[in-house]
C-alpha cells in the first residue's frame, strides 16, 4: 500500500527540522565552550586562589617546542601568590631551541619560587632540559630519564627519484646552501656542516647538564652517550636526587624550603588555543550523541590536524626503539 504524499512531505519537513535542531545544539555546545574559554581560559586559577598562597602544579608534557603560551604561563607563575612550584614531566622532549627557552623560563621562576620536578613516564632529552632546571628531581623507579644528546634527521629519497627518472634541478650561491636537501646525496661537506651544528648542541647540552647536577667529568661521560636510564639507574648517577612522587616532593619542598604544610596544590594549565581547552573534541562528542557521525568524525579529523606539531631544525627528543 503506497503511503499518502502529505504523508510523505511532513516526514521530510519533520527530518530537516530534526536536523536544524541538532545542529543548532552543537552549535551551542560550543558557543557555551567559547563562553568559559573566554572566563577562564587565562590558563591559571580563579582570581580569589591567585590571591593565596598555595602550590602551583605546572605540567609539561608532550613535544616540547617553547610555544609563547607555556612560556607566558612560567611567568604568570612567577608573578602569582603560589608559595612553590610543582613540576611534572611528562615529556620525550622536543626542539633543542625550544627546550633552551624553556629551560631559561624555568631558572627565571626557580630563582623566585622553590621548585622541585616529578618524573611521571619519562623525562628524556629536551624534557630533561626541563627537569634540571628545578632544585630537586624526583622521579618513579621506573621512570625513564637521560637521552643527554641532539638529533639532525632529514629523508633523503634520491634513490627513489633516480628510479621514477626524476631529477630535481637546482641554482644556488654556493654548495652549501639549503643542504642537506633529502633530493640528492648528501655531500660530504654537509655532511661535516650539520655534525658541526649537532655537536655545539651536544657540547651546550653536556654543559647544562654538568652544571645543573654537579658532575665531574668521569661522571659526566656515564650518562651522556644518549641513553636513558630508569629512576632507579639515575639515582646514583645523579641524574635525580631521589626516587618518589608528588607526596614526597611536596615533603620536601616543606622541609627543605621552608613552605607552609597541606598548602592547596593547584593546576596551572595553558589553554590558549580552542583544541588545546577541548572545545573540538567537546563538539565532536556532542555531535556523536546527537548521532551527527558526519559532523563528528569532520570535528575530529581538525582536532587531529590540530595536534600535529611540526618539528624543524634540530631537535632533542628520545625515540622508543623500534623491533627488527
Amino acid at each position: 500500500m503506497s503511503l499518502p504524499n502529505e504523508y510523505l512531505i511532513d516526514r521530510r519537513r519533520l527530518r530537516r527540522k530534526l536536523g536544524f535542531w541538532r545542529v543548532l545544539a552543537v552549535l551551542a555546545v560550543g558557543a557555551a565552550g567559547l563562553a568559559a574559554f573566554a572566563r577562564f581560559g587565562d590558563g591559571g586559577p580563579g582570581p580569589a586562589a591567585k590571591l593565596s598562597p598555595h602550590i602551583a602544579r605546572l605540567s609539561i608534557s608532550g613535544i616540547i617546542t617553547g610555544d609563547k603560551a607555556t612560556l607566558d604561563l612560567v611567568k604568570s607563575i612567577g608573578e602569582s601568590h603560589a608559595s612553590a612550584v610543582l613540576l611534572n614531566i611528562d615529556s620525550p622532549g622536543g626542539t633543542t631551541t625550544g627546550s633552551e627557552k624553556l629551560h631559561d623560563e624555568l631558572r627565571r621562576l626557580a630563582e623566585k619560587k622553590p621548585m622541585v620536578a616529578v618524573v611521571g613516564t619519562i623525562a628524556a632529552s629536551g624534557a630533561y632540559i626541563a627537569a634540571i632546571a628545578s632544585d630537586e628531581i624526583f622521579a618513579s623507579g621506573n621512570s625513564l630519564v637521560g637521552s643527554i644528546g641532539v638529533l639532525f634527521q632529514f629523508p633523503n629519497v634520491s634513490r627513489l627519484l633516480d628510479t621514477m627518472g626524476v631529477k630535481v634541478e637546482e641554482v644556488k650561491s654556493s654548495p652549501l646552501k639549503a643542504a642537506p636537501n633529502g633530493l640528492e646525496p648528501t655531500s660530504e661537506a654537509a655532511r661535516e656542516a650539520i655534525a658541526a651544528l649537532v655537536a655545539d648542541s651536544y657540547d651546550w647540552f653536556k654543559k647544562l647538564v654538568k652544571d645543573r647536577r654537579k658532575l665531574d667529568d668521569e661522571e659526566l661521560a656515564k650518562v651522556v652517550d644518549g641513553r636513558v636510564f630508569t629512576g632507579r639507574q639515575g639515582l646514583p648517577l645523579k641524574l635525580v636526587d631521589k626516587l618518589g612522587g608528588e607526596r614526597e616532593a611536596i615533603e620536601w619542598l616543606e622541609t627543605n624550603k621552608g613552605v607552609a604544610k597541606k598548602l592547596p596544590v593547584r593546576d596551572w594549565k595553558e589553554k590558549s588555543t580552542l583544541e588545546k581547552f577541548g572545545l573540538v573534541d567537546s563538539m565532536a562528542s556532542a555531535a556523536r550523541g546527537l548521532g551527527l557521525s558526519a559532523l563528528a568524525a569532520a570535528l575530529e579529523r581538525i582536532g587531529a590536524v590540530a595536534q600535529q606539531g611540526l618539528l624543524d631544525g634540530m631537535v632533542a627528543i628520545w625515540h622508543a626503539p623500534t623491533p627488527d
